[in-house]
């Protein structure tokens, strides 16, 4: 059983170190150029932050498919939402850092939050503790709207030309 929980737990840090290894160079020359809010929390913060919320969620995913007995109809909904709504985390650092798309950025975060809420609410009958796991998740994400917002409002020519 510590196994599924270990690669439940795991598995959310794929898509995160992923988006990491292809952006990386991004960081201190094209993102370190933007006008960012005073608010912003550190750099140094972001890792120690998506490692703690990534576990989490992992493990709170492993607690869902635990209670609803694996992968079966019952699951399609409450793990499908999950699913969806790691895709779209997933693909937040590519369109931000990668693409320098932060209209499209901002979209993916937003609908992000709202798969969030929608993974949420329909764990909530299955397994509260799991629920609670995503609220730390939810308020980060809260910010990091509220960051990409800024970001996109604030810097309207930062985002790569099209090449036609």
């Amino acid at each position: 059983m510590w196994a599924h929980a270990f690669g439940f737990s795991a598995f959310p840090h794929i898509g995160g170190l992923l988006g990491w290894l292809l952006t990386r160079k991004e960081v201190p020359t094209w993102f370190e150029s933007l006008k960012k809010p005073s608010w912003r929390p550190p750099n140094k913060m972001f890792p120690v932050v998506w490692t703690t919320l990534y576990t989490g969620m992992g493990y709170a995913s492993y607690l869902v498919w635990n209670d609803l007995g694996g992968f079966n109809s019952k699951a399609i909904i409450p793990l499908g939402l999950y699913g969806a709504q790691l895709a779209l985390n997933w693909a937040w650092t590519p369109l931000f850092f990668g693409a320098h798309k932060l209209n499209l950025a901002l979209v993916d975060v937003l609908c992000l939050y709202g798969l969030v809420l929608g993974t949420m609410y329909s764990w909530y009958p299955i397994n509260k503790t799991a629920t609670v796991l995503m609220v730390p998740y939810l308020a980060w994400l809260t910010l990091a709207s509220s960051l990409t917002f800024c970001i996109w409002r604030d810097n309207p020519k930062k985002e790569k030309e099209r090449s036609d």
